[in-house]
């Protein structure tokens, strides 16, 4: 019986066992047992079948995953130099492996035999999806290629995973390696209290006096929000927009990796015969092709730039009575947030008060429990760190279904951002169902003087929107592994559980059970929800073009960018601005160096997803402003029609059974004021 944590597949991840020393043994004996598997099928003489030659597959994807799953967990919310340095290492042998994997023509062969088969008729519909989306696999993955171009396409792809995590650790060290010391209070007029608790906190912690500022978030926005000192916005503002830049030090500089990633990216699918990287990207999305996003993000355009327009005229027009002359990057937020008061006469400061940590999990399981018919509980698990948690969800007969951990402060050695991710997949095994385990990781303000962590309701909304997330992978009820949860769903649909989970913080029904005031305990008042409501759309158009711009730069650098011309990707992102942006930052803004989303997250030529996806979830949403918010009925059809389904079958068939047609355009500008 092995003693390495990470050799270890029944039950859940040994977190408080597993060291960086673990990894390589791990790591180094699957891929020895996966080729000595792959071996035993390529060579086979049997005739290829789902039982004798797909399923032993499945299950040693599985197995690996269980083992290399957490270890990418842990580098990215306790990251070390020892595991960062055993992540990057393993990192590269398991490239290695699935580049051998997924150009192997024997194994492609009898993926193709099978499809071809008698077998193939009587399969479920979740096993031939995997043979389909196995088949595609191969075929992306240079299955086809001569061996000379094989041989380079794997250096590739060993090169795009080495250079994308690099491009990450790059912004997570200038973003843990910058501190700010204030000495007087008096400098920072206008910070909310419990920021200013978390700025002292922070120096102490550091051995130093005054109060110490970050450029994690929950350091960095309330200063940018409130904050009169004016100084020390530029100060953050321009190490936050400059991270990981030739502004920083040389040796965090994405500006070569960003050229690197494009170049390699551009040659991988022409070695595929396609005409660039977004072609590729788009195999395996619901959109067909680049020219049909661009459409869409010029249409979405056309429609939100005159409320963009309005929404910044009005900005410039109240910083000028602000007293600035010329309002900068670093005075958008904090004009931004007085404008918002004035306007609504409340602040986020104000409305954060009402929203402590337990309340605000509370109110999210109770809507959760009431439309899907669930429960939720927390439990006991081995954790990575104190200030994660463990969840049990169980049907109405108190069978547990899934399982999830919740992660939600930000701290050194984590990086930014919220996601979820899988720890453990639903499948069927000899032994009955394995049950999904979810990761939900969040960077809001831990707990400060003996309080409860106080959540911003932009945070609430991502929490909500993260468990969207975790919904899709843990009510799946699919029994395949390489399609259950959001394994297989097209990656522009992917967003559409989180978007449509979003929603349910804009309803008095559920936010008033959400939310207790930290000092009086009084529920939210309902003339603040009131004015919550009125404000929702505050600069939506502003923050809508933002959303296409970043999407139509993401998909032209993808498409029809020269990475070997004289420009560079900040060219690009220049003229797109151009054409539709309605604020111009600084021209030493750096924004693409920290754009990990597109190079280091897999949203390359995908980033229009967020906006695509929020058509698709509006438009799911408008059924339960039909049937009423918390309906069971429209909660029950979502669950079986979209959550269940995992990636068995193709997104839009899944809403089209949801919502009894394809989706418009219409709910979405609706619920962001847009509507003409």
């Amino acid at each position: 019986m092995s003693t390495n944590p990470l050799l270890s597949f029944s039950g859940l991840p040994k977190f408080n066992q597993i060291q960086p020393e673990h990894v390589s043994p791990a790591i180094e004996q699957l891929i020895s047992e996966g080729r000595a598997l792959v071996e035993q099928l390529a060579t086979s003489a049997e005739q290829a079948s789902w039982q004798n030659f797909v399923q032993p597959i499945e299950d040693f994807s599985e197995k690996l995953s269980r083992s290399w799953g957490p270890v990418g967990h842990m580098n990215a919310v306790v990251n070390t130099p020892e595991l960062r340095a055993a992540y990057n290492d393993n990192l590269a042998k398991l490239t290695d492996f699935y580049s051998d994997l997924s150009q192997d023509e024997r194994l492609y062969n009898k993926y193709k035999a099978i499809q071809a088969s008698g077998e193939f008729a009587q399969l479920s519909a979740a096993q031939k999806k995997i043979i389909e989306n196995e088949v595609r696999g191969f075929k992306l993955g240079g299955a086809e290629l001569p061996a000379a171009e094989k041989a380079r396409f794997k250096e590739i792809a060993e090169q795009l995973s080495k250079s994308g995590s690099k491009f990450e650790e790059n912004i997570l060290d200038n973003t843990n390696d910058f501190k700010h010391i204030v000495e007087n209070a008096a400098e920072l007029n206008g910070l909310p209290e419990d920021a200013l608790q978390a700025a002292a906190e922070a120096a102490k912690a550091e051995g130093k006096s005054g109060y110490l500022f970050s450029l994690h978030f929950p350091s960095y926005m309330p200063v940018m929000q409130y904050c009169d000192n004016r100084a020390l916005r530029e100060t953050l503002y321009r190490a936050y927009a400059t991270r990981a830049s030739e502004f920083s030090k040389a040796e965090w500089d994405n500006t070569p990796l960003i050229a690197d990633l494009l170049k390699l990216k551009r040659e991988e699918a022409q070695l595929l015969g396609f005409n660039n990287y977004a072609e590729l990207s788009l195999a395996t999305k619901m959109a067909d092709a680049p020219q049909q996003v661009t459409d869409f993000l010029d249409t979405l355009a056309k429609r939100a730039r005159p409320y963009a327009e309005k929404d910044v005229a009005e900005l410039k027009a109240y910083a000028s009575k602000l007293g600035f002359s010329e309002m900068q990057a670093w005075d958008v937020g904090y004009v931004s947030e007085k404008l918002r008061q004035e306007k609504y006469a409340f602040s986020d400061q104000e409305v954060k008060q009402y929203f402590p940590e337990d309340k605000v999990k509370a109110g999210l399981f109770k809507v959760v429990e009431t439309i899907f018919g669930v429960q939720v509980r927390q439990t006991d698990a081995p954790l990575w760190h104190k200030d994660a948690s463990f969840y049990e969800i169980s049907d109405q007969q108190r069978q547990p279904i899934a399982y999830f951990y919740l992660d939600l402060y930000a701290r050194n050695g984590k990086r930014g951002g919220a996601w979820m991710d899988e720890c453990i997949t639903r499948r069927k095994t000899a032994s009955g169902i394995e049950l999904p385990v979810a990761y939900l990781t969040c960077n809001f303000s831990a707990p400060v003087s003996g309080k409860p962590a106080l959540f911003t309701h932009d945070e609430v909304i991502t929490l909500f929107h993260e468990f969207g997330h975790g919904l899709h992978h843990m009510l799946t009820q699919v029994d395949e592994y390489s399609v259950s949860g959001i394994k297989g769903v097209e990656w522009d649909a992917v967003e559409l559980p989180s978007q449509f989970m979003e929603n349910f913080c804009w309803e008095w029904d559920v936010l008033r059970h959400m939310t207790a005031h930290v000092d009086s305990g009084e529920q939210l008042p309902r003339a603040l929800f009131d004015k919550m409501v009125a404000a929702k759309n505050f600069q939506a158009g502003m923050q809508t073009v933002r959303q296409i711009e970043f999407s139509l730069f993401d998909m032209r650098l993808h498409s029809s960018f020269d990475p070997d011309s004289k420009q560079t990707a900040l060219d690009i992102l220049e003229q797109v601005r151009d054409e539709v942006a309605v604020i111009r930052p600084p021209a030493w803004n750096r924004f693409p160096n920290s754009f990990s989303h597109i190079f280091a997250g897999g949203y390359s030529a995908g980033y229009y997803s967020y906006k695509w996806a929020e058509v698709l979830s509006a438009d799911a949403y408008s059924l339960f402003e039909e049937l009423g918010v918390l309906s069971a009925e429209a909660g029950s059809r979502f669950k079986n029609e979209v959550l269940a389904q995992g990636g068995s079958r193709p997104a839009m068939e899944s809403f089209v059974a949801f919502r009894g047609r394809e989706p418009s355009l219409d709910a979405l500008l609706r619920h962001n004021g847009m509507a003409s």
